[in-house]
């Protein structure tokens, strides 16, 4: 793991393989569930779901990944530093993709915290999706969630 922040934080940093995109990824869904000061059972469940149903894992398998993704994130720079490192590294798709798992994961609590929201505004930019493309991430999620 401290290859890959090593990696990511390089003056000259290398496209990630899909098994380290994916960590990198996912320790972004756990830092927007941390952004309110409040990672709960449900938002952890939420992000194993997510991981289970985007990467094709088991449920051992996604909590596993969800484990080394939490202790990623707390060894993670700042969110500046860490969002653009993502991108530079992350093809587009994969990126604009993990957006609509980020308004899952600040959904899933059935409010919006505005620590969440500042978070996910600053994280979209960083990551170079448009406001627009994340406005229709989050109301499919809504519309999903009724």
């Amino acid at each position: 793991m401290i290859s890959l922040l090593k990696r990511l934080m390089s003056s000259t940093p290398e496209p990630l393989g899909p098994t380290d995109a994916r960590l990198a990824l996912s320790a972004l869904l756990v830092r927007v569930a941390r952004s309110d000061g409040q990672y709960d059972g449900n938002e952890a469940a939420e992000i194993t779901a997510i991981l289970m149903t985007r990467y094709a894992l088991s449920q051992q398998e996604a909590e596993e990944l969800r484990q080394q993704a939490e202790l990623l994130e707390a060894d993670a720079p700042d969110t500046v530093r860490f969002t653009r490192a993502i991108k530079d590294v992350v093809a587009y798709e994969d990126r604009a993709a993990v957006v609509e798992a980020l308004w899952e994961v600040v959904l899933v609590d059935g409010k919006r915290d505005q620590n969440e929201d500042g978070l996910m505004r600053l994280v979209v930019k960083l990551l170079g999706i448009s406001d627009r493309e994340s406005a229709f991430a989050r109301q499919r999620v809504a519309a999903r969630r009724g």
